[in-house]
């Protein structure tokens, strides 16, 4: 019986699980932070050694933040780990682990791991969202992941919404990361209660979650944070419903749990401003169902895929 190893890598932690050949509950499972002793990438290293089965490893998949090239195998640049410049990891764990591996952008992982375990089953074009600290996402068409010449495609949570609207991490005005992200709901709340607007909140930096919790308690400010934060998402939305026209939009991240503070002014926007109501048949629109273990179930999918296509290709 062969085995699988999957590993997601994000700003703030590393998690890394030994799967079986069939399944998807991991035989082993561990996390570490991502900054410790020693540089991130020996992390990943450390955290795989400790949990590598007896079993033969038949591949390793990783999911990682940023644009990357899935191809080559090369992190362009990640946000949240200083030094992740042209990093060629796909080709640093092959030479120290000596098993296959391929490497995906965080969000297209997670995608691909709501299609085919959690709330996308069944489905054959969908669009997918983390709405959290930023924003990712991922697109399925006719049953393929959607990654572009270099892999860069899908970037979700920066197309521009508003083109003077506020700063993006990235360093751009107006992206839907800066206007809908757990991120900018709260700085839009903080900006607000510095202009002395009236608030049952007390604490004048508020996090996106007391905001939700103020929203519920009926916070006038809190309800028009998230109501705005809806109104730039339904636009977006709309935008990537014109052009995918998916069957579902999947919503996951902590944002998303808000539920209807957010997805009330999303449908609400949407059903006003589409442009035909046809994109809207039959369309869901819901949140996530695997919550963290997205991305490597995402990952674990990928990795038997590429399995797979070696095993199809004849020997020379």
């Amino acid at each position: 019986m062969g085995t699988y190893i999957a590993i997601d890598v994000g700003g703030t932690r590393i998690r890394a699980a030994v799967y079986p050949e069939k399944g998807m509950e991991p035989l082993r499972m561990e996390r570490i932070p991502t900054q410790g002793e020693g540089t991130p990438v020996e992390r990943i290293i450390e955290v795989v050694s400790r949990i590598w089965p007896d079993e033969p490893v038949l591949g390793i998949a990783a999911a990682a933040p940023g644009p990357l090239d899935p191809h080559a195998g090369i992190i362009f640049e990640a946000p949240n780990i200083p030094g992740w410049t042209n990093l060629p990891l796909q080709k640093i764990l092959e030479d120290h682990f000596h098993v296959p591996t391929m490497l995906g952008n965080d969000a297209n992982m997670a995608a691909i791991g709501e299609w085919h375990y959690g709330a996308g089953v069944g489905h054959h074009n969908l669009v997918y969202l983390t709405i959290s600290t930023g924003i990712g996402g991922g697109v399925i068409m006719d049953d393929h992941l959607l990654v572009g010449e270099h892999g860069l495609a899908t970037e979700l949570g920066h197309v521009t919404i508003d083109p003077n609207g506020p700063m993006c991490s990235c360093g751009h005005r107006g992206h839907l990361e800066a206007l809908s992200s757990g991120t900018a709901i709260a700085k839009y709340a903080a900006e607000q209660l510095a202009l002395g607007r009236t608030s049952l909140m007390t604490n004048p930096a508020p996090t996106a979650l007391e905001i939700a919790n103020a929203a519920r308690a009926g916070d006038l400010l809190a309800l028009e944070a998230f109501n705005r934060a809806g109104e730039y998402l339904a636009i977006a939305l709309l935008n990537y419903a014109h052009i995918f026209n998916p069957t579902i939009f999947i919503l996951g991240g902590g944002v998303s749990s808000s539920g209807p503070l957010l997805f009330e002014p999303l449908r609400r926007n949407m059903a006003r401003d589409v442009y035909s109501p046809k994109y809207l048949e039959d369309l869901v629109i819901t949140t996530a169902l695997l919550g963290d273990d997205a991305g490597l179930l995402g990952t674990l999918e990928m990795a038997r895929l590429m399995n797979l296509e070696r095993q199809l290709i004849p020997d020379d």
